[in-house]
């Protein structure tokens, strides 16, 4: 049947693995989501606030499709940074685009990124002249591996949902013909994860095996059209943004992978009310490591992978913000 893969993360995906790296001081951490070997890659914005870096490689037609990691960020425009720590540790590793490799040119890291904003969360922004983020994108790299915390970690270290502790969730999805899907996000969104005056998520019709808890909706619940629940109440412009990753196997190719992306865009909406604000810079990146081929039926498996990619990033988004919220302290 299809199930969540052994650990219900992004890296049940073949050739994916996950680094984090936070600083108390600073509130705020980094998530890295690296390939074995580059992968085609495409990003979705839809957020009215979006910072970014690299995305323009990932519009079509440009010299370099593949990539050689994905970076998620605290620290608004700060934390672009944290994609220069993540390049030395490629670059170290001899990892990067070389048109014509050369003796004594290193490869050029290819590394997109996005951020989202916990300037304003009490912790101690005075860092100086230089942010923290290059130090912490380069510890996320080196700390990548199949298993990370949940929750209170990474990119969502200092993040809130809402009126609720935000976090980094994941979670995967294995179908029965062997392809697997998985998903990551750090969640500070403006809009609620939670039903109005309740405590079930609004993505409780994904869940599987009580991942976030299995609470559901009183029976009879219905929605005001204009009643948010626990958002936040006075939002301020560039304070919010939920970011992720989906990662699957399936061989896709770039414009197929955008497709992905725009497909995938659905699940915040299936996870967060209201979503994609002016004051949200959500985006979307989608990896395809390759290693299964769908040649056959190719515009049906890519309607089945974006479905796929849209439930998993809904389970993913309720999953951190449960964590956040419930423990979420130690690996999975």
């Amino acid at each position: 049947m299809t199930a969540p893969g052994k650990r219900n993360l992004i890296t049940d995906v073949p050739g994916i693995r996950v680094g984090q790296a936070e600083d108390s001081a600073v509130r705020s951490g980094v998530s890295v989501i690296v390939p074995d070997r580059p992968a085609i890659a495409a990003v979705c914005v839809a957020g009215g606030g979006p910072g970014t870096r690299e995305t323009d490689l990932l519009t079509g037609g440009r010299l370099v499709q593949g990539v050689d990691a994905i970076c998620l960020s605290g620290g608004s425009a700060f934390g672009l940074a944290a994609a220069d720590g993540v390049a030395s540790g490629l670059k170290a590793e001899g990892r990067g685009f070389a048109l014509v490799p050369s003796e004594g040119v290193p490869p050029t890291p290819i590394v997109p990124a996005a951020i989202l904003y916990d300037l304003a969360n009490g912790g101690d922004k005075d860092w100086g002249e230089v942010s923290p983020y290059a130090r912490l994108g380069l510890a996320a790299y080196r700390d990548a591996g199949e298993a990370f915390v949940l929750g209170r970690a990474g990119a969502g270290y200092g993040a809130r949902a809402g009126a609720y502790a935000g976090g980094t969730g994941s979670a995967s999805i294995v179908t029965k013909d062997g392809i697997t899907v998985g998903a990551l996000a750090g969640v500070n969104c403006f809009g609620s994860t939670f039903m109005p005056g309740t405590e079930a998520y609004w993505a409780w019709p994904y869940e599987i095996d009580r991942e976030f808890g299995g609470i559901r909706p009183p029976e009879g619940f219905t929605v005001d059209p204009d009643d948010w629940g626990a958002a936040k109440a006075n939002p301020a412009l560039g304070q919010n943004t939920t970011i992720a990753c989906i990662a699957t196997d399936a061989a896709l190719t770039q414009e197929e992978a955008r497709r992905v992306a725009q497909m995938a865009l659905s699940g915040f909406s299936r996870a967060i009310r209201p979503v994609f604000a002016p004051f949200d810079g959500d985006a979307v990146f989608v990896l395809s490591t390759g290693r299964v081929d769908i040649a056959e039926s190719r515009p049906f498996m890519v309607s089945r992978l974006g479905e796929l990619a849209a439930s998993t990033l809904a389970r993913a988004i309720a999953r951190g913000v449960h964590e956040a919220n419930h423990g979420g302290y130690g690996e999975v």
